[in-house]
């Protein structure tokens, strides 16, 4: 055991190099315990302190502690912490040169490092090997330890030969950590490392300032921007299922004005470590990224982390919302869930081995268990770790803010414990609602259950009720995991006393996602503008006051804003001239030209009235700025004829109108006098003119209409190409 005087150095320590006074939790215990030689299995959330654990032992003790890591990224931040410590700390991995290795070697083997973060895939190399055997070594530190049990969310082949490398460099203690694991896999873990007799040391899982949501994932940007418009200027993470997605919703959230950035394996390596150091040192609040970012990552202001996508496993889940609040302070943790995700994961196990196909299909099952259950998020995490809530309410996750109907269950619980008693406690969720429902699937004809005195007993309840019934049992502790066969169900010794002496107890319902349709993800989010969904009076008055601006400058009132882009305004309430200009029809141009007074009248409207404004509810989108709209600018800068410019395009002449009328509607100014002057004459430019300035609609049918009697030339095309020399003369 150490002695006094030991104690005080590491309290010393403690304070010199990382500036803390006390230890936090289990800390103290588990140094104490490697630095008396012992192997330490430690089990501690996220945020709690885990690499304290052994970055101190490795300053106090003699030689070099190697530290096996899984993510180049993990180990450069932390490196980089410990080297702003003044601790030497390197790591050795593929991304160092061959003279940074020779460097590295020289350094080690004189005794000048004190942390060496290796990747397993390094560390299974002969001449790392070699190397390393020439090293005074201290201990060895597993991180992320969870990635060696193939029944957890993270499973590397790689990780399952570390107890093999370590035996090559010889006898010194190991210590093994990781922020989540099940009992089952803390069983597996410690097997393959051969450290049974370990001393373990598992801290609660209970993080009390998190608050738990998880909301159908339905107008998911609108949810999004919405929600972090509350919370702007926080800083947060939001994690997406693929690269694309992650590409995607970081250009949305930066063209809605907030600072994000990208972070995936796909980008180049300099911009990975550009984006996270420029969230860690605040230039960027928000990073969206795949689920390889945030391992080991100690920012300690994080306000909130987002599930786009639904995650594989309950431990990734868990994992990555306890990047949340890690300085004690709030912390959101929303999820955004639909069956569809659910799917797209499946799909992803397909090529997997039969056995690991399995393993995650009952991950996914434990994850939609989560989301669709009416329990206490926070017990139903506590009770998937092996540790349970004693509290009631917690007051911290969306089902105990806002319960779901309760019921009685006591008879439905009784049957549900009778089918796993009747079937010998060997079976798992989905056989048991079969025997219940009175299914017979070719399980149940197998096993003859078809015969049991249970079977069909609860066939007036659907199966997810059944489910739920089920689920909420295993929470509440009347029924418990078989935990060396994955899936199997078994009566608790509450279970027991509870069909002996049945009482009261209070189910939910669960939350129906069936309902929900999921998002179109490639579908424009913004409101439809001929939705008739407009405020009539706010409509009103906005004509009212174009009105008044026509009289004032002489023109017809289409030309300040035609109908549409005013029944948007009274749809979307814009506030700001960004908001304005998203308007179908405006664009930046016209906002400056005549939106101050429309801004003024709406802004009053929404205060007056107590409305949700655009900047609310409006997700905008990059501008459409397709490559031949850029092109045909170009080309009319040019001075490029027109039926040329629709050729090169291969559009129709009509088409390429079109496109031209758009650019136009949203606040451009186009000069195609070139090729006007060419297809009319003057004269007759000035009638047409002459009608549009005095016309109440700048419809082409009814100037067709009114100039029939004219002349020929007046048909449909002529008319179009004036209508947009007029509009842009006078309205942008």
């Amino acid at each position: 055991m150490l002695v006094a005087e030991e104690k005080d150095v590491l309290k010393e320590k403690l304070k010199e190099i990382f500036g803390y006074s006390q230890f936090r939790g289990n800390q103290e215990m588990v140094i104490r315990n490697l630095l008396n030689g012992h192997n330490t299995f430690v089990i501690m959330p996220t945020g709690a302190g885990k690499s304290l654990c052994y970055q101190l032992p490795a300053v106090v003790k003699d030689g070099l502690a190697i530290v096996i890591s899984p993510l180049i990224a993990l180990m450069k931040n932390q490196v980089d912490s410990l080297n702003a410590y003044g601790i030497n700390a390197r790591f050795l991995n593929s991304t160092l040169s061959k003279g940074e290795i020779t460097r590295l070697k020289k350094d080690a083997t004189s005794g000048n490092i004190k942390l060496l973060y290796v990747a397993p895939e390094s560390l299974n190399k002969e001449e790392n090997i070699e190397f390393l055997q020439k090293v005074n070594i201290s201990f060895v530190a597993i991180d992320e330890a969870h990635c060696i049990s193939e029944w957890g969310h993270d499973f590397r082949p790689e990780y399952r030969k570390i107890k093999t490398m370590i035996g090559q460099l010889g006898d010194m203690p190991v210590i093994a950590l990781t922020a989540t694991a099940t009992p089952k896999v803390q069983l597996d873990i410690q097997k393959n490392l051969q450290m049974e007799e370990a001393d373990v040391f598992i801290s609660s899982f209970n993080r009390t300032n998190l608050y738990y949501e998880v909301r159908p994932k339905k107008e998911t940007k609108k949810q999004l921007i919405r929600f972090l418009k509350e919370h702007k200027g926080k800083s947060g993470v939001i994690y997406c299922l693929s690269r694309k997605k992650v590409e995607e919703i970081a250009q949305l959230l930066n063209v809605n004005g907030f600072k994000a950035a990208p972070y995936h394996a796909g980008l180049d390596p300099d911009v990975r470590i550009k984006n996270q150091d420029g969230f860690l040192n605040e230039d960027i609040d928000i990073i969206v990224a795949t689920i390889a970012f945030g391992m080991g990552i100690d920012k300690p202001d994080v306000r909130f982390v987002i599930h786009y996508d639904v995650p594989k496993s309950l431990e990734g889940y868990y994992q990555e919302t306890g990047r949340a609040g890690r300085d004690g302070l709030e912390g959101h943790c929303l999820m955004f869930y639909s069956h569809n995700d659910l799917s797209k994961l499946e799909k992803f196990n397909k090529d997997k081995s039969v056995q690991e196909r399995e393993n995650a299909r009952v991950l996914l099952q434990e994850m939609e268990f989560y989301a669709e259950s009416p329990v206490c998020r926070r017990r139903q995490l506590l009770h998937y770790f092996g540790e349970e809530f004693d509290g009631g309410n917690c007051g911290m996750c969306d089902n105990c803010v806002h319960p779901r109907e309760r019921f009685d269950g006591m008879n439905f619980v009784k049957l549900a414990l009778e089918a796993v008693k009747q079937t010998s406690e060997r079976f798992g969720l989905n056989h048991l609602v079969n025997v219940l429902t009175g299914t017979e699937d070719e399980y149940v004809k197998s096993y003859s259950h078809f015969k049991l005195a249970i079977f069909g007993k609860g066939k007036g309840e659907a199966a997810e009720f059944w489910k739920s019934v089920i689920r909420q049992a295993l929470v509440f502790q009347y029924l418990e995991k078989d935990i060396d066969n994955i899936g199997v169900l078994r009566i608790s010794e509450k279970g027991k006393q509870f069909l002996k002496k049945p009482h009261s107890i209070e189910l939910a319902r669960d939350h129906d996602f069936t309902t929900e349709v999921d998002e179109e993800e490639d579908s424009p989010d913004r409101v439809p503008v001929n939705s008739k969904s407009y405020d009539a009076r706010l409509f009103e008055l906005l004509k009212a006051a174009r009105k008044k601006i026509a009289k004032e400058k002489d023109l017809p009132p289409y030309v300040i804003f035609q109908d549409p882009s005013l029944e948007e305004m009274a749809t979307t309430y814009p506030t700001t001239k960004e908001d304005l200009a998203s308007v179908n029809g405006v664009g930046m141009g016209k906002v400056n030209k005549f939106g101050r007074e429309f801004l003024d009248l709406i802004q009053k409207y929404v205060d007056d009235n107590d409305i949700e404004t655009a900047s609310d509810i409006i997700v905008k989108t990059s501008v459409n700025k397709s490559k031949a709209k850029i092109q045909i600018i170009q080309q009319i800068d040019r001075k490029i004829e027109l039926d040329e410019i629709a050729d090169s395009l291969k559009m129709s002449f009509q088409d390429m109108l079109t496109e031209i009328e758009n650019i136009c509607y949203s606040g451009t100014k186009l000069n195609l006098d070139y090729y006007i002057d060419e297809v009319l004459e003057e004269e007759k430019q000035d009638t047409i003119f002459e009608y549009f300035l005095n016309s109440e609609t700048d419809s082409i049918k009814d100037a067709v209409e009114a100039l029939k009697d004219e002349d020929s030339d007046f048909d449909e095309d002529n008319l179009r190409l004036m209508r947009i020399k007029f509009l842009s003369e006078y309205a942008n």
